[in-house]
């Protein structure tokens, strides 16, 4: 039995570092920093925010006679591009990419801080 548990254990390790190593190559600086390009003596450079998240697990256990074991495992990443970075002959600046769910996140966080506000007077 200790021998299974251990055998089970190692196949979940190696599980996780196959899962961690391709994600782990998704998660470059061109996954966040696109590409530049170059136009009329203007460099632009996408930007975005990458997210990455995986896990793992297995188990083992009997029922009605019958013993077995599992496991598994998964990865998942979100890019999603949030502005650029402009480089000119006198410098560069980041250029936000505005979004209707900036406007959502403003109108929701200033209610809140209203409705605080409204509280804290009564």
């Amino acid at each position: 039995m200790a021998t299974q548990t251990h055998e089970r254990g190692q196949l979940v390790d190696e599980l996780l570092e196959r899962i961690g190593a391709t994600v782990g190559d998704k998660a470059k600086v061109s996954t966040v920093f696109g590409d530049p390009v170059e136009r009329d003596d203007v460099t632009v450079i996408p930007v975005a925010r990458a997210r990455f998240g995986f896990g793992g697990g297995g188990g083992s256990g009997e029922r009605e006679g019958q013993s077995g074991s599992g496991g598994g495992g998964g990865g998942a990443a979100y890019v999603s591009p949030v502005g650029y970075i402009e480089v000119r002959g006198e410098g560069a600046e980041f250029r936000r990419i505005q979004s209707p769910f900036d406007l959502v996140a403003f109108v929701a966080a200033g209610s809140i801080a209203l409705l605080a506000i409204k509280r804290l007077l009564d």
